[in-house]
């Protein structure tokens, strides 16, 4: 081969490789109006992990949105319309799941000047306080702090949120958390990544105390432990993406702390705090605290 023809050859294999590598998708499913999880335009904190989790893989993210309604994993992993589910509880049935990237537990929300302090489903106050709970429809799909209160017949008082909301604006599971806000309902308890970022975005100050304990009963938890879903049977793809997630921790870490995201699988766990206005990171690792403007 002459030289000419060596050069070009040699142009030939690096420009498919460079195309190669610029085809290379990452192809997530996810929700179009969930945040802080994620949204169309990317503004969700899993939306921002994702973008990570590409670049190490040299990947272009390709998202397959759905609403996360029944039928959600059937419609979009199963279906092989993507291949990865950001933001999934560890060891759910249905999926394989990676290590996982963080640990959140469902928070009370009360305002900050009524100073109500709970910290357990046994406090005599919720027994006559107004109580707003997150709900998902039929009994056997409720929420885990749906089912503490029930099962210690605290019903008459409790006032049900659906997680779904009304699709058609934006940000629907706000609305809890407008709720407490505007004195609708006196507390809330509330899944902590979503009262964590929308408790900055309320007019009124609201306070955050983590649930505990960590399991109601036999059987009720709330904490757990979150991370990506992938259909079973691709262990190599598994492993891909739990390298990533390590090598990325750090700054999935502070992703996490920009969404004021309550964690307990760090050193400290959940202090009570008032949010709203600005935003002040406490050294000692514990929730955000933010002081009223």
């Amino acid at each position: 081969m002459k030289p000419g023809g060596v050069a070009l050859a040699l142009l030939g294999l690096i420009f498919g490789a460079t195309t190669a590598a610029q085809a290379a998708e990452l192809r997530v499913c996810a929700d179009p109006n969930n945040l802080p999880f994620s949204n169309a335009k990317g503004e969700g904190f899993e939306n921002k992990i994702v973008a990570l989790v590409a670049k190490d893989m040299n990947a272009t993210v390709v998202y397959t949105w759905w609403a996360q309604r029944r039928g959600y994993v059937r419609n979009t992993l199963k279906s092989g319309l993507c291949d990865l589910w950001p933001g999934v509880a560890t060891a759910v049935d249905m999926l394989a799941t990676s290590r996982p990237y963080y640990r959140s537990s469902y928070v009370f929300v009360t305002r900050a000047d009524r100073h109500i302090r709970i910290t357990s489903y046994d406090d005599p106050q919720l027994r006559k306080l107004k109580i707003g709970v997150q709900m998902v429809g039929n009994d056997a799909m409720n929420t885990p702090p749906a089912h503490a209160l029930a099962r210690r017949g605290i019903i008459d008082n409790v006032r049900g949120y659906m997680l779904y909301g009304d699709y058609q604006k934006p940000n629907p599971p706000a609305a809890i958390m407008d709720a407490v806000a505007k004195g609708d309902i006196d507390v809330a308890v509330v899944w902590g990544p979503l009262a964590g970022y929308f408790a900055t975005k309320e007019p009124a100050a609201l306070t955050l105390t983590q649930v505990t304990p960590a399991v109601d009963g036999a059987q009720w938890p709330m904490q757990f432990d979150i991370s990506m879903g992938m259909r079973r049977h691709e262990p190599e793809f598994k492993e891909k993406i739990e390298a990533i997630l390590e090598n990325e921790r750090p700054r999935i870490d502070a992703i996490l702390a920009r969404y004021h995201v309550p964690r307990t699988d760090m050193r400290a766990t959940i202090s009570s705090a008032a949010l709203t206005g600005d935003a002040a990171h406490h050294s000692d690792g514990k929730i955000l605290s933010r002081v009223a403007k």
